[in-house]
């Protein structure tokens, strides 16, 4: 009761702010069952929503011949996911704020369910292709809100550590998705249906069973509430008192007589302007751009200019390393002469497609046989995906020692001798080892290039922000993925050495970034 009396007198003397007696009101809460159930939401979530990338890279082999696809095709489709979730993120970071986080949660995952399924049917290239763009689009509205909705129920004290967890789900949702894709692919189906109208072969199957995922992810949000932040900004006060009520005692197992906020905002109702007050899309837009004018000084604008600089680059270069993986680990797979380089193989693919390209269009009687990834693919981009999840482990006590600036420099010069190394990586192991160390290393400096957009931009503005350096991150993507194969085709030391120059770029941009910065 001592407690409860300090407690009183404390919010007497200071008069919180219902932000900060949330903030108290969840750590009261504690730490419990249903934080635990809520992160494994947001595991399925991962896994569900790096499907709608991560696919695509596996299936490229086992689909070049059925869509007739050629390198750039395959850029381009590996590409579309991120081009959706550019077009979405920016108006969903505003609109989720308007509408509510779990609402585009719940048509986001959905409408994931809708497209994949559309994806696992698709008969001709277009057709996934467009798939694919949508299902990026409704990820990126999807996303935005899940990582917030996620942190929002989680007071000062845990909310990084759940972050930390969030970020680390990528990882292994990456491990997992290569291990489903192992036990999938590597099979022989093909189904046809309607007397031959549609044929379903190995990768539509995968594709197909792949849609369960988002379904999983979408009847687990339908048991987590909304963010009771979100509601108290609504000035929902009574839901906002029961969602908590409702933590504590999955939490502590108590009745709720016990949760000390019982009462808490009983005294608070809406205020009168607010009843009237025009929340639709068209204010909401008006509201957060006339907010971004006033904030938006000259030194910010600089700032978002690197940032969103650097972000496209780093991008650009780890989802080539990333999505392209499969792809080139299938080629060097079935390579005849095994001590030769990387780009001996590389080179020696593309003059293969430029012939059998030459015999089509001479003949037109050149038959297609895919040259289908084996067991070592998926089990090496599984081993990719836990070398990525390694930083996650250090990065917390490297960032105490050396600072952000500094590990985003170092990260960013070893970056450039892998990437310069893969250029005459000549094993097997190699090979692996030097994607897997270049891909953890730039999934690193993107962590930190995300940690500075947050610490730079002041509160008003930062989602706003936020979301614009992730768009840029996202066409960085689009412009890697579709520039690869062309580079490609001009010699495989092109596309090596041009990624490297790109990381000598983030690293000079890296140079003028604030070594300290004040939230």
């Amino acid at each position: 009761m001592s407690e409860l009396s300090r407690e009183k007198c404390t919010s007497d003397d200071k008069q919180l702010k219902p932000v900060e007696e949330l903030n108290q009101a969840l750590k009261t809460c504690k730490f419990g069952r249903f934080h635990y159930r809520l992160l494994f939401t947001n595991l399925i979530r991962n896994i569900a929503g790096g499907l709608v990338h991560t696919t695509t890279p596996y299936l490229l082999s086992n689909a070049e011949c059925d869509l007739d696809m050629d390198l750039v095709e395959k850029g381009l489709l590996n590409a579309m996911a991120f081009v959706g979730m550019a077009f979405s993120s920016v108006v969903a970071g505003f609109l989720t704020d308007t509408f509510g986080r779990r609402k585009f949660i719940l048509y986001g995952f959905a409408g994931i369910f809708i497209m994949m399924s559309i994806a696992g049917c698709s008969q001709t290239y277009e057709m996934l292709v467009t798939a694919k763009f949508f299902e990026g689009f409704l990820l990126g509205a999807a996303h935005t809100a899940s990582v917030t909705h996620a942190s929002e129920f989680c007071h000062k004290g845990v909310r990084d550590q759940m972050m930390l967890c969030q970020f680390s789900f990528v990882s292994i949702s990456h491990m997992s998705i290569a291990l489903m894709s192992w036990g999938l692919l590597t099979r022989d189906w093909r189904y046809p249906f309607f007397d031959g109208f549609i044929t379903l072969n190995t990768w539509n199957f995968y594709l197909l069973l792949m849609a369960l995922w988002p379904l999983f992810a979408w009847i687990l949000y339908l048991f987590i509430p909304e963010s009771p932040k979100y509601l108290l900004t609504q000035h929902k006060y009574d839901e906002a008192r029961e969602i908590l009520i409702n933590i504590y005692k999955e939490n502590t197992g108590k009745p709720a007589d016990t949760f000390e906020y019982v009462d808490l905002w009983k005294n608070l109702r809406r205020p009168d302007d607010q009843l009237d007050r025009p929340m639709g899309l068209r204010h909401q837009l008006v509201v957060g751009l006339r907010n971004v004018k006033d904030k938006f000084t000259k030194n910010m604008a600089l700032r978002m200019v690197q940032l969103c600089t650097a972000n496209m680059l780093i991008l650009s270069i780890y989802n080539v390393i990333r999505l392209w993986f499969p792809q080139l680990s299938t080629i060097v797979e079935h390579y005849a002469d095994k001590s030769a380089d990387l780009c001996v193989m590389l080179d020696s693919y593309t003059e293969d497609l430029k012939m059998r390209a030459v015999n089509v269009n001479v003949t037109g009687s050149d038959v297609c046989i895919p040259i289908k990834s084996g067991q070592e693919t998926y089990i090496n981009s599984a081993i990719i995906g836990f070398v990525c999840f390694l930083p996650y482990c250090i990065n917390g006590v490297l960032v105490k020692r050396l600072g952000k600036k500094t590990l985003s420099l170092c990260a960013g010069v070893m970056s450039i001798g892998a990437t310069l190394g893969l250029r005459w990586a000549s094993s097997k192991a190699a090979v692996v080892s030097l994607f897997s160390f270049d891909a953890a290393i730039t999934q690193s400096m993107i962590t930190m290039n995300f940690v500075f957009s947050v610490e730079i931009f002041p509160t008003s503005i930062r989602t706003f922000a936020t979301s614009i350096v992730m768009m840029m991150g996202r066409f960085g993507t689009l412009i890697g993925n579709v520039s690869f194969p062309i580079l490609l085709k001009m010699g495989c030391s092109v596309p090596f050495f041009t990624m490297t120059g790109i990381m000598v770029c983030v690293v000079i941009i890296t140079c003028f970034l604030p070594g300290k910065t004040k939230t």
